[in-house]
């Protein structure tokens, strides 16, 4: 790195690290019901939402009353996105009189949204209209990313509760995780990047004439939009000249913060954040990794303030920041060196395919990171571009669950999953009934949290397997060999672990991907989150364990080290077969002269 970069990351983690204890003090008063500087004016719409809704605020709920209420408020969501898309040819707000989706596309996207992935088998300015973006997708970038925050704040109670079964109310959990952090946040961020460039308008599309006209091929497609090949398997090309081009519209900041602040990934542009309407600047590019990051990092220290002891946030963050700077050091590393083949013919210096040279390598690399150690799934680069070795850091962030941040709340509890087991293990270790923060760890939890950690993976791994059997998915693939398996290894653990985001070269907007793909996001959703809540339940019932002198410091060095060894361990024994068939491999081939 030159010391441009190096200044431009050193700055992002200070500028991270500055904010994560305020905003992380003051979303443990939202959620604790205590007065905030926002109170005077969100109380009064809290208390009406309430009224109109008939719910009692003051009324708490067990674990099985919340994940149901969790479940059907998604199921409503679904249900009203899916008429949504399957209507919108009949909706207002549709200059571009863009058609409705077809079953299997609105299926998915339904799914995708509500479930906090934004995986998007379509382009967003050429398939979904300025309704459909504010209504339907916006929207659900809100009460989703509250959803996932709500988990984790009763998985936090689930740890500060004695020996009762309650665990809050799910509907005040979201409604305050929207209207006292989503919205303020998102309304600042909003303004911030339309100053940078970001368009907000409801403007039709614009159509001008380019200064020179441009001829190239262009492949040719069936009735099914499905691209055609030859004898021999290549796509079959014609030319064709453009002397004009569109230029699409819409109001795409107001989105735009929030997929980034909410990590809900996806974009208004086919491009998402390599898009100049979506990420115009060097400063906005900073701003956007910085809302990616800005939750769930500032969680960590809500969930200290919460159990009453910041020093088990703090660790929670370390171990997060080790495994994101380490991840980002390697992918800066293997991208810096480029490719071998290439210097064969001379050409030396950093892999640049596929990035935008307006935001630097490192900075690149670091959205890159963030994107997939979280589960937004925006992207400001193309991974189907970046070396073997550079395309397995955004993958395996993916697959180990996204822990090093994750989602907002997803993430969190996931960590915590992973805690539980660690202090189990341990536990085992010492010969001692395992404990954490206070809670005797048993089978109970042990069952939850392994049920958390590993369903997006079995999930991954089955219906990748299922896909490299399935002729119309093999045929979905742009490329053969390993770097195909990557593409598809990629899309299922994205959609399982409700990332959103594409290696890019396979066109998954055929039916078997839009179906096994909602599958895996329904799996990767709501069966980790259920489970949670279900250890949350069962840990609110058990008695303090007051420290003794066997008790494992659960707030110290080694634990936050021991804790990074058991992610890690679980993620290779879980992918290692996959990726060493994938990435691995070729990197093995581009090195031996083979690719």
């Amino acid at each position: 790195m030159n010391s441009y970069e190096l200044l431009e990351i050193s700055l992002f983690f200070i500028l991270l690290l500055v904010m994560i204890r305020p905003l992380g003090s003051y979303m443990a008063k939202v959620y604790q019901g205590e007065r905030t500087f926002l109170s005077p004016v969100v109380v009064p719409c809290e208390k009406l939402l309430y009224r109109l809704c008939g719910v009692d605020g003051d009324e708490e709920m067990d674990w099985k009353r919340y994940a149901w209420a969790m479940a059907l408020f998604n199921l409503v969501l679904f249900v009203a996105l899916f008429a949504m898309l399957m209507l919108q040819h009949l909706l207002p707000l549709n200059p571009e009189k863009l058609p409705a989706f077809t079953w299997a596309l609105a299926l998915n996207t339904a799914i995708s949204f509500v479930t906090n992935t934004n995986w998007q088998a379509y382009s967003g300015e050429s398939a979904a209209s300025y309704f459909t973006q504010m209504a339907g997708l916006t929207v659900h970038n809100f009460v989703s990313a509250a959803t996932g925050m709500a988990v984790v704040i009763a998985l936090i109670r689930g740890f500060v509760r004695r020996k009762t079964s309650m665990l809050g109310n799910f509907w005040v959990d979201m409604t305050r995780g929207t209207l006292y952090i989503l919205l303020p946040l998102s309304l600042i961020g909003a303004i911030f990047l339309v100053s940078q460039g970001v368009i907000q308008n409801f403007s039709s599309y614009k159509t001008v004439p380019l200064v020179q006209e441009i001829t190239y091929d262009k492949a040719k497609v069936d009735d099914k939009g499905d691209p055609l090949k030859d004898v021999k398997g290549n796509p079959v090309t014609e030319s064709a000249t453009a002397k004009e081009v569109t230029i699409p519209m819409g109001p795409v900041a107001s989105q735009e913060v929030i997929k980034e602040l909410g990590t809900n990934g996806g974009g208004f542009f086919n491009a998402n954040s390599a898009h100049p309407y979506e990420n115009p600047t060097p400063l906005s590019h900073f701003m956007e990794i910085f809302l990616i990051l800005l939750i769930p990092g500032a969680l960590t220290y809500t969930f200290g303030v919460m159990v009453g002891n910041t020093r088990q946030g703090w660790t929670l963050l370390g171990v997060m920041l080790l495994l994101l700077i380490g991840s980002f050091s390697v992918l800066q590393g293997v991208e810096s060196s480029g490719n071998p083949l290439l210097a064969q013919f001379g050409i030396h210096g950093a892999n640049m395919e596929g990035k935008d040279l307006r935001f630097s390598l490192a900075g690149t690399n670091l959205f890159e990171v963030a994107t997939t150690g979280t589960s937004c799934g925006a992207v400001s680069a193309m991974h189907d571009s970046l070396t073997p070795l550079g395309g397995m850091i955004p993958l395996a962030l993916i697959l180990l669950g996204e822990v090093i941040f994750g989602g907002v709340g997803s993430g969190l509890y996931t960590m915590l999953a992973f805690a539980v087991i660690a202090v189990f293990v341990s536990g085992l270790m010492i010969g001692r009934t395992p404990e954490y923060l206070g809670k005797k760890i048993e089978v109970q939890e042990m069952w939850m949290s392994i049920v958390t950690i590993l369903t997006a993976g079995i999930t991954v791994l089955i219906l990748s397997g299922i896909a490299m059997l399935t002729p119309s998915a093999v045929s979905a693939m742009a490329n053969p060999g390993a770097h195909g398996l990557s593409e598809v290894l990629y899309a299922f653990a994205s959609m399982a672990n409700n990332n959103g985001s594409a290696f890019a070269g396979l066109n998954a907007n055929v039916n078997f991907y839009n179906i096994l793909g909602s599958l895996a996001m329904l799996l990767g959703r709501y069966v980790p989150a259920v489970a949670v809540l279900a250890m949350a339940g069962s840990l609110a019932e058990k008695k303090y364990v007051p420290p003794s002198l066997g008790t494992l410091p659960t707030d110290k060095v080694p634990f936050a080290l021991w804790l990074t060894l058991v992610i890690l361990i679980v993620g290779a024994l879980t992918f290692f077969p996959a990726l060493s068939l994938g990435p691995i491999a070729e990197h093995l081939a581009m090195v031996g002269g083979k690719i």
